[in-house]
């Protein structure tokens, strides 16, 4: 080896040397705080109740923690504290068992089913911030759960196939308490319709005139208890003229159908019109209801807009019509 490569050697080593000792101090500084938990830091404990049960029995899984007032803790949650052979069925609050001063002691506890068997070990643990210190804490003792299961013994008791259904005789005592009381219920109901059929032939009626529909009414006092319901509404004070119209004919056409047959209600303006020449009606009516069917095609279609004086005079064209067009009731005379 030659002496210039020595000499680069040499000067290598000694700042390399040099480099570690500087750097000493350091890196011991950073041994010493990492994962160190301070003296004061919160004391964890934990516990089951029961410690032993059967498989998919419920426990309760506790953790305690004894802190200072100040202190953060965070409580795990189910899947980080538990894993896959439990089910969570109720996740609790956390409990103030405790307090001294500065010092308070709380619980947290979890309802859990075992679904695992054999011997479950689980240390108690929480998540501690302080500063810039964020570490787990454990518990001092590792819990121990027994989970057991049925053990079925084959070889000591025989298997037997399911039995076939029996088929029973049949006796009359098994329907007789029925039979009983039907006959006692077909009397009561008996009564009951007797009596009700001697108080209505006291007021003059009968079964038949409770079932039977009331017969619909006149065709004039149907359109003048549709027209007068129209005219309440006071749908042209606010602006809603087409629909004041389109019910108004609808109300006519509907009246036009039951007084004289007239199929009005899938015909136009003119059709009715043309078909209304045929009746035996007033001129005048003829006149109105010309008069209203123009006026509301001209609203529905060519948006016009009539003035309240006109709206108020088609409705008592309307009401006149249905008035003067109406069966005349003929008088008897009590003589003849």
């Amino acid at each position: 080896m030659n002496q210039p490569f020595k000499k680069y050697i040499s000067r290598l080593c000694l700042t390399l040397l040099a480099l570690g000792v500087a750097l000493t101090p350091f890196l011991l500084s950073a041994q010493s705080t990492e994962g160190v938990v301070p003296q004061n830091a919160p004391k964890v404990s934990g516990g089951f109740e029961p410690d032993s049960i059967g498989i998919g029995d419920r426990f309760v899984y506790s953790i305690e923690v004894e802190k200072d007032l100040v202190q953060t803790v965070v409580f795990p949650n189910f899947v980080g504290m538990a894993g896959q052979h439990y089910e969570l069925i109720e996740d609790r609050a956390v409990d103030t068992l405790e307090r001294d001063g500065r010092r308070l002691k709380i619980r947290k506890s979890y309802l859990l089913a075992a679904f695992q068997e054999g011997w479950h070990h689980i240390v108690p643990q929480v998540m501690y911030a302080d500063k810039n210190i964020v570490d787990t804490l454990y518990g001092p003792d590792t819990l121990d759960l027994l989970v057991t299961t049925f053990q079925i013994d084959s070889t000591s008791h025989a298997l037997f196939d399911i039995k076939p259904q029996k088929t029973l005789p049949f006796k009359l005592g098994e329907i007789t308490g029925y039979i009983a009381w039907s006959v006692v219920a077909l009397i009561i109901l008996a009564a009951l319709l007797y009596g009700l059929k001697r108080l209505l032939a006291h007021y003059g009626k009968s079964f038949d005139s409770i079932f039977k529909p009331a017969p619909p009414l006149p065709a004039h006092e149907e359109a003048f208890a549709a027209l007068e319901r129209l005219r309440v509404m006071h749908l042209c004070q606010e602006g809603k003229h087409k629909l004041y119209y389109s019910t108004l004919t609808d109300i006519l056409r509907a009246y036009i159908v039951r007084r004289f047959e007239v199929s009005a209600m899938e015909m136009t303006s003119d059709e009715i019109i043309e078909a209304m020449r045929g009746v035996d009606i007033p001129s005048k009516s003829a006149i109105d209801l010309t008069m209203i069917l123009r006026e509301a095609d001209l609203v529905k279609f060519a948006k016009a807009v009539p003035e309240s004086e006109e709206s108020e005079a088609a409705m008592r064209a309307a009401w006149e019509f249905v008035d003067a067009t109406k069966p005349v009731e003929e008088v008897v005379n009590e003589e003849e």
